[in-house]
């Protein structure tokens, strides 16, 4: 035992700890004669409280406890990209090789492969002066990402030595730093970082660009910038993980970190299985080129489940160190939640609403806080933005894990499950979600795509409202009492339901949409909704514009115009105003 330090008391993934020990919060220990990973996260005069990241059967009381005298941390090197890990950085294609397909208990690997050469291009020289997150060298980790060797935090000075490019393993010193206190540090391939310590960085920036995902009722109408924060809550079934998995494929973020928090092993196997199989439309290469897996699933331990989102963040802030633009899905922080609320029944802690801890709201701003859009300590740009899937019971948002998570995003996806019934997808509900990026965005939507963009949401907005307030009344009266502008706008909040909102994945036009062909859309929409006013004031009836083709082709154009033929808008625009003005002249000859 390390200085007595032994086992007292055994609670499910909670332990107690006694003797004569020197532990410190938040340090990592190994915890049995398994040697069970474990962290601290309490300390009294005489015992110390231990959450143990694996499953405890079988552990007894009197067994050691072992300090490894540094906190709970990630191995940061070349090999994490196209990765797949548990909560606390193990990779389980090499455990599954090790152990089959459930993890044992007490098993040590490495989190990333230390045997691997690396092909590593030297770009310093010897005499360099260097600081933390200066560039050293580089490696092509996979077809799509370049890895940057940076100097780690907490060392600046001059490059004593280095060697020259060529092969390396992780831990194969590439240089060496006389440091400013006169010491020397050996550099290697990768570096250590605690998990719950955000990375540091020269400045926060303001957000202002998108992040492009090509769904239009995102991009157009509740849009995320990169760097920002979205939640997406809905019941089971709503599409939250399709949601997700559309985002991962297609926004235009450089790197993809999905971390799969308490979900469903059947679930997980998919996602592995899916994301395994798709092609980075960018590359035309596996999609996990650039993506890096976050495994945990429901019955692993809940500990292990607690930890994986912060081991995500820090695996994506280490690569917005680099200079890219990392987007975090994680499924779900509800999940992540459930296992807080169970370590803090086990700890006796007085339980907040619902039986979710005092801290959650803390907790949950603070893995939220960690996204942003930066300038990194080596000058370069990244950005780290977070969309989180809740996951309410019964879909009912008002329970605290989505009131919570609402007051520290900046976009809410609301998803409805009267539209996934309907098979209308992605389920968002234009009117139970929001985004506070609008006026951060405004600039960027004016100057690269049109000065208009913002307007014409608004207006696409507004008569999405309007329909809601009709509907109301077509409830009681029926829609046949209204008058004929009121039909207009009922038929206009159709064309935009059904051609603009929902969006088919299956279809290669539809499934990913530019934001210039999202415009053109709008255009189309709000075009064919000023003409039919422009008749209707005429005292001509709706019914004139409703027997003609118009409607359903407008509603087809996500379909029958594809992203690289927007010259097809112009054409079927002056249908429209063509068709208008035949119906104006044959019914005034008429009258």
């Amino acid at each position: 035992m390390e200085n007595g330090a032994y086992i007292a008391g055994i609670n499910g993934p909670v332990l107690k700890i006694k003797g004569n020990s020197e532990f410190r919060m938040l340090e990592m220990v190994m915890a049995g004669n398994d040697r069970l990973i474990g962290e601290v996260i309490g300390i009294n005069d005489d015992e110390t409280i231990v959450q143990v990241y694996e499953n405890t059967t079988g552990l007894k009381p009197k067994e050691p406890c072992v300090s490894s005298h540094k906190p709970m941390s990630c191995l940061l090197g070349p090999g994490i990209i196209g990765n797949i890990f548990d909560g606390i950085e193990r990779p389980l294609k090499y455990i599954f090789g090790q152990t089959g397909s459930f993890i044992s208990r007490g098993v040590s690997a490495s989190s990333l492969d230390s045997e691997k050469e690396w092909d590593v291009n030297i770009l310093a020289k010897t005499g360099d002066e260097c600081s933390p997150g200066t560039i050293i060298g580089e490696i092509q980790e996979t077809y799509s990402i370049k890895f940057k060797i940076m100097i780690p935090n907490g060392v600046s000075g001059k490059i004593q030595d280095i060697k020259p490019s060529g092969k390396y393993k992780i831990n194969d010193t590439v240089a060496e730093v006389m440091t400013d206190d006169g010491k020397m540090k050996e550099i290697t391939l990768c570096q250590e970082w605690p998990i719950r310590t955000p990375r540091p960085v020269k400045q926060r920036e303001a957000i202002s660009r998108p992040l492009i995902t090509g769904q239009r009722v995102i991009d157009s109408l509740l849009p995320v910038a990169k760097g920002g924060t979205a939640a997406i809550p809905g019941g089971f079934g709503t599409g939250k993980t399709m949601t997700q998995h559309q985002l991962a494929k297609w926004s235009d973020a450089d790197i993809i970190v999905y971390i799969g928090c308490g979900e469903r092993g059947n679930e997980m196997t998919q996602v592995l299985e899916d994301f395994s199989k798709l092609i980075d439309p960018r590359s035309q290469r596996p999609l996990m080129d650039r993506t890096v897996l976050i495994a945990n699933t429901s019955n692993m331990p809940v500990a292990a489940r607690e930890a994986s989102i912060y081991t995500g963040v820090t695996l994506a802030e280490f690569y917005r160190d680099m200079g890219y633009h990392v987007a975090i899905m994680a499924d779900s922080t509800s999940r992540w939640a459930e296992a807080l609320r169970e370590i803090s029944g086990r700890l006796e802690e007085m339980p907040a609403e619902e039986g979710f801890p005092a801290y959650l709201s803390s907790r949950l701003s603070g893995f939220y806080e960690r996204a942003g859009y930066m300038i990194n300590l080596n000058g370069t740009e990244g950005s780290v933005t977070i969309i989180g899937a809740v996951s309410p019971q019964g879909s009912d948002f008002s329970e605290p894990v989505t009131q919570n998570t609402k007051r520290f995003v900046r976009a809410f996806w609301a998803l409805d499950k009267n539209l996934a019934y309907e098979r209308h997808y992605p389920a968002i509900h234009w009117l139970n979600s929001y985004s506070e990026y609008l006026d951060d965005l405004t600039q960027w939507y004016e100057e690269n795509i049109d000065e208009r963009f913002l307007a014409f949401r608004n207006d696409i907005i507004n008569t999405l409202q309007e329909e809601s307030s009709l509907l109301e009344i077509v409830k009681l009266i029926g829609a046949d009492v209204l008058p004929d502008e009121q039909k207009l706008i009922l038929d206009i909040a159709k064309v935009i339901r059904l051609g603009f909102l929902q969006q088919n994945a299956y279809n290669k036009e539809d499934t990913y949409v530019t934001l210039t062909k999202q415009f053109k859309m709008m255009e189309t929409i709000l075009i064919l909704k000023s003409e039919a006013e422009s008749i209707i004031k005429l005292n001509i009836p709706i019914s004139r514009i409703e027997s003609t083709d118009l409607i359903e082709s407008v509603i087809k154009i996500k379909y029958t115009i594809e992203n690289n033929r927007l010259d097809k808008f112009d054409e079927l625009n002056k249908k429209i105003r063509d068709t208008c003005s035949e119906i104006k002249k044959s019914d005034s000859t008429i009258n």
